[in-house]
């Protein structure tokens, strides 16, 4: 427990990066912090047009379908693949300068998911213009899930962060096993389009699987979502976000020397 009390000392330092991130983000461009909200319209409107006009993915709203879903999925992949470089880049700091090296991915999966709450405005929006009805009791349950998701983001950043230090190459590999990632999670598509039990079993061993199926039933479907969702999404979130302390403590200890 010591160091969960050693980073709530560095509460002000983790901020600092947040705010520094944040602002840093989208600094030297035209446009600036409104690519928050562009970058996600943009990305629906190419998976839109693709999926629902050229492929006929036959799914009504369905770009309503996507963007509940893909707004979360941007803000895993970007904390997955992006922390894998959080350490490695702050390498003069970390042999110059004490501190809880578990700040710096806590820190990027936090601005990350800052981002995400912004671009949720964006969201409802787009489900208030489309006329969707929104389930206020469904609602209650989106703050957990998102709980869920920050902590399986986390665990997982701080693993391929720590491991990047040792292994340089984990953070071009990561982009693609992301991008791979993305088609094996319901996203552009329904998990109910997979008949084959046995493969749906294996599907939902995908820890993001149960996490966007909790997102669609909420903000799409306009329900409370299954019981057994929310508990194979938070089993999966809090086991990854223990893994991930555990490896990240292991490995810390000689991050200097390989910096």
């Amino acid at each position: 427990m010591n160091i969960f009390v050693e980073i709530y000392k560095y509460r002000q330092m983790i901020a600092s990066f947040v705010k520094r991130d944040l602002k840093g983000r989208y600094k030297a461009s035209v446009l600036g912090f409104l690519w928050t909200f562009i970058n996600p319209l943009l990305q629906l409107l190419v998976y839109t047009m693709v999926f629902s006009v050229i492929m006929r993915a036959g799914i009504k709203d369905y770009y309503l379908f996507l963007f509940v879903a893909l707004i979360p999925w941007i803000f895993f992949a970007s904390s997955v693949s992006g922390g894998a470089g959080c350490v490695v880049g702050q390498s003069a700091m970390v042999t110059k300068i004490y501190f809880p090296r578990e700040v710096l991915p806590i820190s990027y999966v936090l601005s990350n998911f800052v981002n995400m709450l912004l671009s949720f405005l964006v969201v409802f929006a787009v489900l208030i213009v489309a006329g969707k009805p929104i389930n206020f009791l469904a609602l209650l349950y989106l703050p957990l899930i998102m709980l869920i998701e920050f902590m399986l983001a986390l665990g997982l950043a701080m693993i391929s962060s720590a491991v990047s230090v040792y292994f340089r190459d984990l953070e071009y590999i990561l982009s693609i096993v992301v991008m791979a990632w993305q088609f094996l999670t319901p996203i552009m598509y329904s998990q109910e389009m997979i008949q084959d039990e046995t493969i749906l079993k294996i599907f939902m061993l995908n820890p993001m699987t149960s996490v966007i199926i909790a997102y669609r039933d909420i903000l799409y479907y306009g329900k409370v979502p299954d019981v057994s969702t929310l508990l194979l999404a938070a089993g999966m979130g809090v086991g990854f976000l223990i893994l991930g302390f555990l490896v990240f403590g292991r490995l810390k200890r000689r991050f200097a020397e390989e910096l």
